[in-house]
């Protein structure tokens, strides 16, 4: 009973309209913008999981801003939503790092759920989290599902700049500048860039964490991969963010003071055994006035080609991108699977179970 046999039944219940089941773990800012895409998309949510006690016992409808009641209350209890919801997809949408959402994915692949996550560095965890990644891997193949990682550089960070690439006849390097705002996504993306911490608190637990890849180091990863690129060396720097006047954050729960850091910037420099040189940038901070989201890409070579994403709506980007990508983690093989070796991510015309 391969995951092949399983696809081709699968297809076959598609034909009979029978709708894909998804839980919906985290239901915070960015799990509200889920359950709303996936239900739109003509998915099923039959659980919905997240400890914030503000949440829990609430209908999805009430969090989506629907009237029309479901029956599908948020749920603390991980084991029981898995245990009964009878699932073929997870969507997690908690934290930020492959530490942190390990149990999470080891709940679904234990009960044989396909999960895809928006935690950033299971994107392309294989070095950062090298033994939790082998241990999923392992777990999901036993179970015949995959698990993967996407969101909003599945798309900008990385296939806009292969499919750049496909057109370009030398490239001699590759450099991008990303920025978002901290308060869109909630505490856990707030606290690991750095956000609100003094500078003497920065440099000991941000700076000095090797532990901590930022996002555009298993990004600059992927894209290797997709590209089909060798890793020599790779390499980041990490810089607080500041603003002279105290900004508030309502996701912190505080004001933050003038000269504290309200984010961070980080810098990967990838280079590689056939010559190119990626140099990538991300800026997550709290937005003063004014501030927008950017995405700038570069590619030099011959020729050179510029990108520049005008103010991209990065929140409602990243939750569209995973919720397309369903049916490319439905139908690929067991295992934590990139998505760099997935088919490029599709506009869902037709309802999902189509």
């Amino acid at each position: 009973y391969t995951k092949k046999s399983k696809i081709i039944i699968k297809n076959k219940i598609m034909t009979e309209n029978k709708k894909i089941r998804v839980i919906q773990y985290g239901c915070g800012k960015m799990g509200k913008v889920f359950l709303r895409y996936v239900t739109e998309h003509g998915g099923l949510v039959v659980g919905a999981i997240d400890n914030n006690v503000e949440l829990v016992g609430k209908d999805i409808a009430e969090i989506m801003g629907t009237n029309e009641p479901t029956g599908v209350l948020v749920s603390d209890d991980a084991e029981k939503v898995f245990a009964e919801a009878q699932a073929d997809v997870a969507i997690i949408a908690t934290t930020s790092l492959m530490s942190e959402v390990e149990d999470q994915f080891v709940m679904a692949a234990k009960h044989g759920v396909n999960a895809i996550s928006t935690c950033e560095e299971s994107f392309y965890p294989f070095t950062t989290s090298k033994e939790e990644t082998e241990r999923l891997d392992k777990l999901a193949k036993e179970n015949d599902c995959t698990l993967t990682g996407s969101g909003y550089q599945d798309v900008f960070w990385g296939n806009l700049v292969a499919a750049l690439a496909g057109a370009t006849h030398k490239i001699t390097k590759i450099s991008g500048v990303s920025s978002y705002n901290v308060e869109d996504y909630g505490i856990a993306l707030a606290k690991v860039h750095g956000a609100g911490l003094t500078l003497e608190e920065f440099e000991k637990e941000i700076t000095k964490n090797d532990s901590l890849p930022s996002y555009m180091w298993n990004s600059s990863q992927w894209l290797c991969d997709r590209l089909g690129l060798n890793i020599t060396e790779i390499s980041q720097k990490l810089v607080p963010t500041t603003y002279e006047k105290e900004i508030n954050s309502s996701t912190l729960g505080m004001v933050v003071p003038a000269g504290r850091a309200t984010g961070m910037s980080a810098v990967v420099t990838t280079k590689t055994a056939e010559g190119i040189e990626i140099v990538a940038e991300c800026i997550g901070k709290i937005y003063a006035e004014g501030e927008v989201d950017r995405n700038d890409w570069k590619i030099e070579g011959e020729p050179n080609t510029s990108m520049i994403i005008h103010q991209p709506a990065t929140v409602n980007l990243t939750c569209a991108t995973v919720v397309n990508r369903l049916p490319d983690l439905m139908r690929a093989p067991a295992g934590f699977i990139p998505t760099s070796q997935m088919p490029m991510s599709k506009y869902l015309v037709r309802p999902l179970e189509k």
